[in-house]
């Protein structure tokens, strides 16, 4: 094995370790504190360096995603309000105001932040990124889905408009039947 000068192997970690994204201030610290003398704040561990890049990175990734003009067109589409549910279940869907295209899907105690997807049928889908929830809409009703877990979470959800299409399609079939 080739004996490296230890200038030459620090910068070979520094570089690796720049490329891999891992912070090497700890190790810079330790040099700096050396060269001057004073004693040197102790460094947050590597693990709680790299949970809060990975909590910045994060939160760039939600604030940072755009939406696109079909996204936005889609979102023009999205029922908001109480949808009521089967089992006197509810969901309530509401738009973002200060994030066009961003809806707050809330059954239950937990919330969703969701954003429109496009789909090949023309119904209106939802999606929570990250916890893989979906609410799909169609126009006699919409379900709140765990994509991840694999099953729905609530079915039968009707909002206002929704349950005026099933009362409007009951019409139809009654006055078709009659003649």
């Amino acid at each position: 094995m080739i004996q490296r000068p230890a200038l030459l192997r620090t910068a070979s970690v520094a570089l690796l370790a720049a490329v891999l994204g891992i912070c090497v201030a700890p190790a810079q610290a330790e040099t700096a504190s050396k060269a001057t003398g004073r004693k040197a704040a102790k460094p947050a561990s590597t693990h709680q360096q790299l949970k809060s890049e990975a909590k910045g990175l994060a939160l760039a990734t939600d604030t940072a995603e755009a939406i696109s003009a079909s996204q936005l067109e889609i979102s023009s589409r999205v029922l908001t309000g109480r949808a009521d549910c089967e089992f006197n279940q509810n969901v309530n869907i509401d738009a973002l105001a200060d994030h066009p295209g961003y809806f707050r899907v809330a059954y239950g105690k937990q919330q969703y932040l969701m954003v429109p997807e496009e789909t090949t049928t023309g119904a209106v889908r939802l999606v929570d990124k990250k916890t893989g929830v979906i609410w799909l809409q169609i126009p006699v009703k919409s379900m709140l889905i765990d994509t991840k877990g694999g099953h729905r979470l609530v079915d039968a959800c009707l909002c206002a408009e929704q349950r005026a299409t099933v009362e409007a399609s009951k019409n139809i079939v009654t006055v078709n039947s009659l003649q």
